[in-house]
């Protein structure tokens, strides 16, 4: 019906809109549960919400036991498919088409008359099932249908009996596929479910671990396993996966057990996965196992663990990228990845900065520190919330502008003070014990404002030195002479 027509009978109607992404997950979770019951399940494709499940190993038992083990199959079946719905139907018959129009029989075409959840066709007898099925319930083309019930056909028999000739003459190969699935001749089967498999290794322990070596110490080879794997595909790992499972005890069965009375009351595994996303997709050993190694370091053992596992979550195809062993100036990428990882393995958090340029006049609020995440997402720029101030006791880098000199600036993390000899300019600078001669200096500039944070006033010189070899950034206040940093 439509949607005002819904809305006429149920006030409350909740409209949702369609969501394929979360369709497609439902869908395979969904085959995943059927195989509980055959390892023949078969999304219908174009009509989410129906399968094909494969009944043919409960056909010789059904015919010795007058069809009893086809309905104990068929009401399995409607247990798991009544997890998502509560008036799910099931219908076992030799074809695909009498089965789905089974599942939608009504008291117009049914003998039985009621509506039942479960409808089992006789074996053989499709055909004759299909004869008084609405002409709706036969797979065709719209176009195909629209006509013929404009010619006053409205049933599926009433269309099996046109001659298959002037079908194909008028409809095409579409007809005639139409018209043999009405006499019940329906090639179509289920098949094997193959659910998707993400490449794995998988190790245990030979004893629990309290610490993080022993897993280190399988999680290299599980490392070199997965990478061998992808690379035989032409394959690169982009999102690898890490699965502890922890000897704690948690998630013990209930107890007593009704099925097994008297017995020890097994204990479910315990695991917790974290996952490792690289900013570019990586087909060596070497640098993702940094990576597994930093994102290890960093996590926390509430119990000892007794097995571990590798999951590879998402891949790229191979690129044929590779080093020129005769070029030094070759970087690898991945190996600095990895190296930087391993900082923040070590350091922890915050240690693995990048300069960024900022709106500001004054040389310290020209520029700031970020820190440089994990990974990076191509396209995307850095959150307000990731940004940090001048790190204390480093040098405040502002990089250059891009039609500037390669010289960077370089603060320090607070002024020195200093002393002066000016005539009128400054002419040697004693700082840190030395005396600086200045070889040309440039200047004054005049730089005030922030009043309304913590107001300033200077007057700016760049005075170079040759015993120095830089160029010092000095400036004079209210309280007297001071080195900001200098350019190199």
């Amino acid at each position: 019906m439509s949607l005002s027509e819904a809305r006429a009978l149920c006030a409350t109607l909740e409209v949702w809109t369609w969501d394929d992404e979360a369709v497609s997950g439902g869908i395979t979770t969904a085959t995943a549960s059927f195989v509980e019951a055959s390892p023949q399940v078969s999304p219908v494709a174009g009509a989410p919400g129906m399968w094909w499940i494969g009944a043919s190993g409960f056909a010789a038992g059904a015919r010795a036991a007058g069809g009893a083990g086809e309905r104990a199959f068929a009401h399995a079946v409607l247990a798991i498919a009544q997890r998502w719905h509560p008036y799910a139907r099931v219908a076992i018959a030799d074809t695909c088409v009498a089965a789905r129009a089974a599942t939608w029989a009504s008291p117009s075409f049914r003998a039985t008359g009621a509506r039942k959840l479960v409808t089992i066709v006789p074996p053989g007898g499709d055909a004759g099932y299909l004869t008084s099925a609405p002409l709706a319930l036969l797979p065709m083309d719209d176009e195909i249908r629209d006509t013929l019930r404009a010619l006053g056909v409205r049933t599926v028999g009433q269309f099996a009996e046109l001659d298959a000739g002037d079908v194909e003459q008028r409809w095409g190969d579409e007809g005639l596929v139409a018209w043999r699935l009405a006499h019940g001749d329906d090639p179509r089967r289920p098949v094997l479910a193959r659910l998707e498999d993400h490449p794995h290794v998988e190790l245990e322990l030979d004893t629990p671990s309290a610490t993080m070596e022993p897993v280190l110490f399988l999680v290299r080879p599980a490392v070199e396993n997965v990478v061998g794997q992808m690379v035989s595909q032409a394959r690169a790992i982009a999102s690898l996966s890490i699965t502890l499972t922890l000897d704690d005890a948690r998630g013990t069965l209930p107890w007593p057990c009704p099925a097994s009375p008297g017995t020890r009351a097994p204990s479910l595994a315990h695991t917790v996965t974290r996952e490792i996303r690289l900013p570019r997709p990586l087909a060596r050993p070497a640098p993702l196992f940094e990576r597994c190694r930093g994102l290890l370091a960093r996590w926390p053992l509430t119990a000892p663990v007794t097995a571990v596992r590798l999951t590879v979550l998402l891949t790229s195809p191979l690129t044929g990228e590779q080093g020129n062993l005769l070029n030094t100036s070759w970087k690898d990428p991945g190996a600095a990845d990895a190296a930087l990882e391993r900082v923040r393995a070590e350091l922890g958090p915050g240690v693995v900065v990048k300069p960024m340029a900022r709106d500001g006049y004054a040389p310290e609020r020209a520029g700031e520190w970020r820190e440089e995440p994990a990974y990076e997402v191509p396209g995307t720029r850095y959150e307000a919330g990731r940004t940090s101030s001048v790190l204390p006791g480093t040098s405040n880098v502002i990089p250059p502008a891009s039609d500037a000199v390669s010289s960077a600036v370089r603060l320090l993390a607070e002024p020195e003070r200093v002393d002066v000899d000016r005539h009128p300019d400054p002419r040697r600078i004693f700082w840190r014990g030395r005396a600086l001669t200045v070889a040309s200096v440039v200047g004054p500039e005049r730089l005030s404002g922030d009043w309304w944070r913590d107001g300033f006033g200077r007057d700016y010189w760049r005075c170079e030195s040759d015993e120095d070899c830089r160029e010092l950034i000095l400036y004079r206040d209210a309280a007297g002479w001071w080195v900001q940093g200098w350019y190199d």
